[in-house]
This record gives structure tokens, sequence and C-alpha cells, in this order.
């Protein structure tokens, strides 16, 4: 008996870990070496992450590459959210609100 050709297809299209943090790099426009740096490891240990040789051994690094990111962690991890945004919010973006990093008293 042969196996089903449409399971085998779903397996290769799901994305893992490994797919998903190369996905958020992509996405975000960190390079490897700039993630590599804000870690503190090596550019050789993200890339051996991203191409599913080995995994992040502490949370910490993923929630860090995260933050960096700007990708959800459980996204990361699970490749599942919690909260989806919600498509083409007040603001027509991810319904995240935009804030001032530096704000300053208004003149009167």
């Amino acid at each position: 008996m042969s196996e089903n050709p449409d399971s085998n297809l779903a397996q290769l299209l799901e994305f893992n870990q490994a797919d998903r943090m190369t996905k958020s790099l992509s996405v975000s426009g960190v390079s490897v070496q700039a993630m590599a740096d804000t870690l503190g490891v090596s550019r050789n240990t993200v890339s051996n992450w991203i191409n599913g040789r080995t995994q992040p051994q502490r949370r910490t690094d993923l929630a860090t590459w995260a933050m960096r990111t700007g990708v959800p962690i459980e996204w990361i991890e699970t490749g599942e959210l919690k909260n989806p945004p919600e498509p083409g919010g007040p603001r027509g973006d991810d319904g995240c609100a935009t804030r001032d990093s530096n704000p300053q008293p208004s003149d009167p």
C-alpha cells in the first residue's frame, strides 16, 4: 500500500520553527549578522537555527528574536497566534498603536 501523496505534500509545506525564524528575519529586514549581534551569539549559531540544524536553547533568545523582528513569540514557537490582529484595523494596519518614544509636552 502506498502513502497518500497529499499527506506528503502537507508535511513539506508545513512551516517549522526554523522556517518561521527565517521568515521573521526576511519580513523585518534584519540580517543574520545583526540578529547574532543582538543576541550576543555567533553568525554561525543563528545560521544553524534558521537552517534547522539546532534550536535556541534559551527562551530569552526567542523572546529577543521576536522583539527584534516584531513578530509574536508564540508564532515563532508554534506557528499560531493567540490573538491575531484584525486586518484593516482603524488605521488600516495591524491594529497596534504607534507611540512616540520621546514624547514632548505640547506648546500652549
